[in-house]
């Protein structure tokens, strides 16, 4: 009997080689997305380093475009990648994709700033970057394939769960690694050389994912159909030039993956970024809130995955989705009144209003952080919402000066290019918490967390993480089963990079985009809210249910 057809009519628990062939996939992707994290959680660091010829405001731009860019080309690695392994194989592939983003990362801790090489620096840094995205666009589909095409029938999703549990491990890694080195060397060091430690450290990660990998054997489904002669030989036309199978490309993006991917960031990152820039919360504390919840949150990946293979994966992703946009509001407004409870005193119960001619104000919509804003109104605007004040704009006679009204007093603003002292003041004198406040929330060490308002800022964040469970746990093994064997990598590979990759990838800076644009912290969640919710009604009309879906179908 051939490996593949002992797998498909094996029953029982798991063999130890698929074992050893889901650890070998999980352990590289984890590894694989500590080295992206590190860039992304590094930012301000990295700015200052690799673009230090810039005003600090520039910098970090800079340093946010540059992540940015990683995540805009993994579509394009997925094309890339998901071809060579529909040709090629499976596990090649992706063993040349975890040398490409290993060998990435650790470059980047040896690269010399732009005060020793100048230009050169940032130009390499962002090469680098380019390729640590085209690398991981091929590394997910690879992975996921491989397992699941290991796995005996009725055990997909649980099979390829532990897959889904990697990028939270990944970015857990990583974030326990910064904490540890800061925690070693001080901040001063750490600014200075210590940060290029947790990049370096990655090639210790990548040695022991090739040794792993370099053991395994090639997928038994794939192999089957190579023995069959029946693999592709234009996968990216059969994929996407053919519209049979171009249409299950869409649904799977627009009827599940975009969904998953923006409740995904929301609950990881935008959680992240709303603790840290919107509630002020130092980055220490913000970093052991997300880190207790990953650790908490991170089985129901598996969890979910196994109860996808008992009532199927669509029921368990669309519900994730439903029940995230009904509760994103609720549970971030939680998490205001524990984290930073004066804040929310001062959104309620103070009123500031921005007073100009309509024709003298732009939008203030700047998802990528490139645009200058230099006329009276859109500063002041901007400065509201970087100072986590909600306002309100009101119209003035045309050619009037800009107003800034708290309470009904108005406060003059002049200055254009900087924060206004006058307006600062103001707010702060009627309810607005200065920086540093002792009343917002502050952990001192990692087990620090039995504090009333520490406690339920865990446990909301949890349950956002239990969200991204639900519907990144089943996802796999459901991409997987969507498309035939002799395009399945490449298929797959897309739909998922687009969805994450674009929609939740971009979602952080845009959510913030649309609070400054509006003058409320929590309008951002319009973003996760509406792809989610349409991801439910294109889902539930068009995705089909595939848990039982025959996978070695060329």
């Amino acid at each position: 009997m051939s490996t593949y057809a002992a797998t498909q009519s094996r029953s029982g628990g798991m063999t130890k080689d698929e074992r050893f062939v889901i650890v070998a996939s999980s352990l590289g992707t984890v590894f694989e997305w500590y080295d992206f994290y590190l860039y992304g959680s590094l930012a301000a660091i990295i700015g200052a380093q690799f673009f230090s010829a810039y005003p600090p405001a520039t910098r970090d731009i800079f340093a946010l475009l540059a992540f940015a860019a990683g995540f805009l080309v993994r579509p394009f690695g997925a094309i890339v990648f998901g071809r060579v392994g529909d040709i090629v194989g499976r596990k090649y592939t992706f063993l040349v994709t975890i040398l490409i983003m290993g060998l990435s990362t650790f470059i980047v801790g040896l690269l010399p700033n732009a005060a020793t090489i100048g230009i050169a620096a940032p130009i390499i840094l962002i090469c680098l970057r380019l390729l640590q995205g085209l690398a991981l666009g091929g590394e997910y589909g690879g992975a996921a394939t491989y397992v699941a095409e290991h796995a005996p029938p009725g055990k997909r999703g649980y099979y390829t769960s532990f897959i889904q549990t990697t990028a939270t491990l990944g970015l857990f890694l990583s974030l326990i690694v910064i904490l540890a080195t800061r925690t070693v060397l001080g901040e001063e060091n750490f600014a200075a050389w210590g940060w290029r430690i947790p990049f370096l450290v990655s090639v210790v990660l990548l040695g022991v994912s090739v040794w792993i990998r370099l053991r395994l054997n090639e997928s038994p489904v794939f192999q089957k159909m190579k023995e069959e002669g029946k693999s592709s030989k234009a996968p990216l036309t059969e994929a996407f030039a053919n519209w049979g199978n171009a249409k299950i490309v869409l649904i799977a993006l627009l009827g599940g993956v975009m969904g998953q991917g923006v409740v995904w960031y929301t609950g990881q990152f935008y959680a992240l970024f709303f603790l840290q820039s919107i509630l002020k919360v130092d980055g220490y504390t913000s970093n052991l809130l997300i880190a207790w919840s990953l650790l908490l949150g991170t089985v129901f990946f598996i969890f979910f995955g196994w109860l996808s293979d008992k009532i199927g994966r669509k029921p368990i992703i669309l519900a994730g989705c439903a029940i995230a946009a009904l509760s994103f509001f609720p549970i971030f407004k939680g998490i205001t009144s524990n984290a930073n409870p004066a804040l929310e005193k001062a959104i309620e119960t103070v009123k500031v209003e921005v007073v100009a001619d309509p024709a003298q104000c732009g939008d203030l919509f700047n998802p990528v952080g490139t645009r200058v804003f230099t006329k009276p109104c859109d500063t002041a605007r901007a400065f509201l919402s970087q100072s986590s004040v909600k306002y309100s704009t009101a119209k003035a006679p045309a050619g009037s000066p800009v107003k800034v009204v708290v309470n009904g007093t108005e406060v003059p603003y002049t200055d254009a290019k900087t924060s206004n002292p006058a307006v600062l003041a103001a707010i702060q004198a009627a309810g607005y918490p200065k920086a540093g406040n002792p009343d917002i929330i502050k952990m001192s060490n990692p087990f620090d967390i039995f504090k009333a308002r520490t406690a339920a800022v865990i446990g909301l964040l949890f349950i956002l993480v239990l969200f991204v469970t639900m519907v990144y746990g089943p996802i796999a093994a459901m991409l997987v089963e969507l498309f035939p064997t002799r395009i399945r990598y490449t298929s797959m590979s897309l739909p998922y990079h687009i969805g994450n990759g674009w929609f939740g990838g971009l979602l952080p800076a845009t959510a913030f985009a649309i609070v400054a644009s509006t003058g409320d912290i929590y309008a951002g969640l319009w973003y996760p809210i509406i792809f989610a919710s349409i991801t439910v009604v294109i889902g539930l009309i068009f995705l089909p249910e595939t848990k039982d879906v025959d996978i070695s179908k060329t």
